[in-house]
């Protein structure tokens, strides 16, 4: 799951370009202190590089800066590099720039800046605040997290909005009926962003009032069998559902099969997943968190408070009652418009062209 979002765009981008990923990951397992993994996935040439996670943070930022300088030798020198997540990739990609002329632009996902969140510490605040400045180009997936990220002092006078890619062609509507409603949550089951113990909280509420539902949950986490526990403590085990992680095929089927999808968030950068629901034909129920309203509306599903579990609740009894009025194929194309591999790709492109142009 780590890097999912960025494969995507790396995947989207390669329709156009001649895209290589370099993905470096502290990990307990190998027995070496580098162990280097090449391949080739989608079209796009990838170097992963995992180095043995010591105990201290000096030695493992020289370890990570060593990975970073294993993998770009295995490749040609490239005319852009492409940072996704800041700060220490940003670092690498401004020591490029510095040493060899190489443009950078940057597209960052992580909703550390948003209110809730730790983004802290004068070192980090200002090496990411340099980082940002000294790139080209600026994209963030949400404007929410543009403006928290303003609100830091983190700038660029060239900056856009870049979203998420959904594959319309793996995400698509699954014709079904349910005899009872069934209800879709996924995540990756971590309790403090995702709220998933509210949720159930709501799902409680409503079978105390006898409304028939089934609730499928998707995914696995840090905080997966506490979430199991807690709705057992609750719930009739045969309205909740724990399915553990589910790809391909078998994530379709789940979700395209449900009626509507349900995120509880405290809060998010843009939600993805509502986006896979609205490519299988399925409008949402949401928290109003990050960048989320900016997708979702009265067209498409509803919006409620994060941490209101009664407020929530409310709104699933009425989407109970009424996602059969949506539309699927006007759900789908909020999608296939700006969010497909195709958009996406030609997007990107776009902000290459224009990086190449200004560079002497």
């Amino acid at each position: 799951m780590f890097g999912l979002f960025v494969r995507r765009h790396a995947e989207a981008a390669a329709l156009y370009n001649d895209i290589s990923v370099v993905y470096v990951h502290a990990d307990e397992g190998p027995a070496r202190r580098f162990e280097i993994v090449r391949t080739n996935e989608n079209n796009v040439e990838t170097v992963r590089v995992y180095y043995k996670k010591p105990r201290s943070r000096i030695v493992s930022l020289f370890r990570f800066i060593r990975a970073n300088s294993l993998a770009f030798k295995l490749l040609k020198k490239p005319d852009i590099i492409h940072v996704h997540v800041l700060t220490r990739c940003g670092m690498v990609a401004l020591w490029h720039k510095i040493v060899h002329g190489t443009p950078y632009v940057i597209t960052e996902h992580w909703s550390r800046y948003l209110p809730g969140n730790d983004f802290s510490g004068l070192l980090r605040k200002t090496a990411t605040r340099i980082v940002a400045r000294n790139a080209e180009t600026l994209t963030t997936v949400t404007e929410i997290l543009a403006k928290a990220m303003l609100s830091h002092g983190i700038t660029n006078s060239n900056h856009h909005i870049v979203p998420n890619v959904v594959d319309i062609n793996l995400f698509h509507p699954v014709p079904h009926h349910n005899e009872t409603p069934k209800i879709v949550h996924i995540s990756c089951f971590e309790n403090k962003s995702k709220n998933i113990t509210g949720l159930i909280d709501s799902l409680k509420i409503l079978e105390d009032r006898n409304i028939d539902f089934k609730c499928c949950f998707i995914g696995n986490g840090i905080d997966f069998e506490d979430i199991k526990n807690y709705s057992k403590k609750l719930h009739k085990q045969s309205s909740i559902i724990f399915t553990g992680v589910l790809e391909g095929k078998d994530l379709i089927d789940e979700l395209a099969t449900g009626d509507f999808l349900v995120l509880s968030s405290n809060y998010e950068t843009q939600g993805v997943v509502l986006l896979e629901a609205f490519a299988c034909g399925l409008p949402v129920v949401s928290t109003s968190v990050g960048g989320i309203p900016e997708i979702v509306n009265e067209n498409n599903g509803l919006l409620v408070p994060p941490g209101d579990s009664g407020a929530l609740a409310d709104a699933i009894q009425i989407m109970l009652n009424k996602f059969s009025d949506y539309d699927t194929n006007t759900l789908r194309d909020i999608v296939s418009a700006g969010f497909s591999y195709q958009a996406v790709g030609k997007f990107l492109d776009g902000i290459y062209k224009k990086t190449k142009i200004r560079m002497p």
